[in-house]
């Protein structure tokens, strides 16, 4: 049994991010309806809650706070714009100029790792920017108020930080001509991603950690102490990082008490409360 749960915690994020995009590669492909990547990224979810019940890296990150509901609201509310994004790309490209550079004549996979590659630097950059300017991190503080690390709350984000992120990362490639095919797999890249981000199973990556952006990085871009979260901005790769020289990694083992918001230790934990949070004004002033 030991072994076998070693080969899962290598197997599990290759496996979930490879399956699920060569599923969706393949609805695509086969001219089946964009609605079936929805399916997808439901399984996704439900192997990541199996499987960090399995072989938990924090045991204790299984046991709701309370919080599941929210999630489920962030999650549901965030995947919804998420699909609403990707059907209204082409409005989005009769609005905006085009240059018509984007690749169309390359196979699929190569299509999507381009837009992959190129979403992550905007992407990046902007998270990177949500922790130097005041009014970006009163929206991404949201994301940052979690108390335990678990795969389905890598969706949960301040719809409009979402959108912010969006922006950022997909405006150079819907002015380069994205399908809209490669769009939705691409959203559907980006969904399992953030489980695999927050991913609560004893994942191991060895020399990937190098390159891949998921949890063993991640959970120190959770750290609450003030300044120590502010490195590991990459959403799927560490390029950006490393270029910014934010990239950091050792062996320790992380524990809940050691995340949230700093010098926020009442940060609310309700939905609707955290939708109005980064707008509640001190003194007359937006709080920061």
């Amino acid at each position: 049994m030991p072994l076998i749960r070693n080969i899962v915690g290598w197997a599990f994020a290759p496996v979930l991010i490879v399956g699920a995009l060569g599923l969706g590669l393949w609805v695509v492909s086969v001219g089946l309806p964009l609605m079936w990547l929805i399916l997808i990224a439901a399984l996704a979810i439900a192997l990541s809650f199996l499987t960090e019940r399995w072989i938990a890296y924090q045991p204790d990150w299984n046991v709701s706070q309370g919080d599941l509901g929210r999630d489920i609201w962030h999650a549901c509310v965030n995947e919804g714009l998420v699909c609403l994004s990707v059907l209204s790309l082409p409005l989005m490209a009769h609005l905006l100029p085009s240059f018509g550079v984007w690749p169309t004549d390359w196979p699929l996979i190569a299509q999507l790792l381009v837009a992959i590659v190129v979403a992550d630097v905007g992407i990046t950059l902007a998270h990177y920017a949500s922790h130097k300017w005041a009014w970006l991190w009163r929206l991404h503080a949201v994301h940052h108020s979690v108390q335990r690390m678990y795969g389905f709350n890598g969706l949960m984000k301040h719809p409009l930080h979402q959108m912010i992120e969006t922006v950022a990362g997909t405006t150079p490639l819907v002015l380069a001509g994205l399908p809209v095919e490669v769009a939705a797999i691409l959203a559907l890249a980006v969904s399992v991603q953030l489980l695999l981000q927050h991913s609560n199973v004893n994942m191991k990556i060895g020399w990937l950690r190098h390159i891949w952006a998921v949890a063993p990085l991640h959970r120190f871009h959770h750290v609450r102490e003030e300044g120590a979260g502010d490195v590991n901005f990459g959403l799927f790769t560490t390029l950006t990082d490393r270029a910014l020289g934010t990239t950091f990694y050792d062996d320790r083992i992380f524990v809940g008490d050691e995340l949230g918001v700093a010098g926020e230790p009442n940060y609310p934990r309700d939905y609707r409360a955290q939708l109005m949070k980064p707008f509640e004004t001190r003194h007359g002033v937006l709080d920061k």
